[in-house]
């Protein structure tokens, strides 16, 4: 006789292991603790084999009786239900976001955790919402296309583009991994909406810079933001590493500014070679700031560092255009003028912490290049100098 919702509820546990059949192979496991446990009695390949479809009251009588159709059908396909059951498991385990984060976590050791938070942040919002929960060896191009399009109809286009190519890697760890058979990413080649690229601008004519160092030298706005302004022309670093700069980070005795791998874009350390006119401005700053954390403070509170916007705000106070000049147009700035002086481009590399991520002995040795470092900052630091020399003789001529 067929259970009833009736029946199940007064259902009391017993000191051995009760049965209550409903039909078509389908009971009711009572244990002695109480638990209760749908299973489904079949035979497949001309063996009797059981399958568990949940607990009872979690999985009520008629969604059991709907899985057990289920599993019907699937006998009918000449398949196992047991066996397709932990298939499916197998491929949630391998599901795109799982398969993601278990890359991201390989990372780790290579990214900074800026660029390790935007790559979550991008996936979180814009990927797994959409693919996340589909065995990634299952996803098509077709599903791809619709999730980037929803972002270009957005307006984010640039976005798109960097999803696509997050996916791209994602799914060829994947493939060497066993878990995927390609990369659908593949597939969606030129069919984006191309992303207009934007470079920051900057001042790469000798007497055009030397003129905006006469500028900074004279910015009326305080004197930290001033300092800051003339340490990344002369060090030519990223913004975010002169305004997080930590006096305890300064090796006063060898000249080098040594920056922590967890502050550089790709989490490698850094030497800087400071030169006497950089360290001239760390002079300047220590009776500032000398007893404090950061060497560039914020305006509000010393324990913190310079704003975000100041360094930009203050350029922009002074006059000098977006198309003209940002702060990290001071890489740029460095990086032309000094090929054009003739120096060894691997060394401006390095010096910029562009080692190619290929080059072992360029990750681990973080010294490489640097006598010849050392020459090209002082020579920077003078060359300098002459701009200024220059600017300030066109001026009053």
């Amino acid at each position: 006789m067929p259970l009833t919702d009736t029946t199940l509820r007064a259902i009391k546990p017993s000191e051995k292991q009760q049965k209550f059949f409903d039909g078509h192979g389908l009971f009711l496991a009572v244990s002695p603790s109480g638990t209760k446990s749908w299973r489904l009695k079949y035979h497949h390949a001309g063996k009797e084999k059981l399958l568990t479809l949940g607990q009872y009251p979690v999985v009520s009588l008629k969604e059991a009786r709907e899985r057990t159709m289920e599993a019907k059908k699937t006998l009918s396909a000449g398949k196992d239900p047991s066996i397709e059951k932990k298939l499916n498991k197998l491929q949630q385990k391998n599901s795109f976001e799982l398969v993601a984060r278990e890359w991201m976590e390989k990372q780790s050791h290579v990214w900074s955790q800026h660029y390790k938070r935007e790559v979550r942040r991008y996936l979180e919002k814009r990927a797994f919402p959409f693919i996340g929960s589909r065995p990634i060896a299952d996803i098509s191009a077709l599903e791809l296309l619709d999730m980037l399009r929803k972002m270009e109809t957005q307006g984010f286009i640039a976005m798109a583009h960097v999803v696509r190519g997050l996916c791209s890697t994602i799914f060829r760890y994947a493939l060497a991994s066993g878990r995927a058979e390609r990369d659908p990413t593949v597939d969606l080649r030129g069919v984006l909406t191309p992303r207009v690229k934007k470079h920051f601008t900057a001042i790469t004519d000798p007497d055009k810079f030397g003129a905006l160092l006469l500028q900074i030298d004279n910015y009326h706005g305080t004197l930290v933001v001033r300092c800051a302004m003339q340490f990344l022309a002369l060090t030519f670093c990223r913004t975010v590493e002169v305004r997080k700069a930590e006096w305890a980070e300064f090796d006063f005795k060898d000249n080098l500014w040594r920056i922590p791998g967890e502050k550089m874009k790709m989490s490698r350390d850094h030497l800087v070679p400071l030169s006497p006119q950089a360290l001239a401005i760390l002079e300047t700053m220590r009776p500032h700031t000398g007893d404090t954390r950061y060497v560039f403070t914020s305006r509000w509170t010393d324990q913190k560092p310079l704003g975000t916007e100041s360094i930009l705000g203050a350029l922009r106070k002074m006059g000098v255009s977006p198309e003209d000049m940002t702060p990290h147009g001071f890489r740029t700035t460095a990086s032309t003028l000094l090929n054009e002086q003739g120096y060894q481009p691997d060394v401006i590399e390095r010096q910029l912490a562009h080692a190619p991520l290929q080059n072992v002995r360029a990750i681990y040795n973080r010294a490489e290049y640097l006598p010849e470092r050392r020459k090209m900052m002082d020579y920077w630091a003078n060359y300098l100098d002459l701009l200024r020399e220059r600017a300030l003789l066109a001026a009053v001529s």
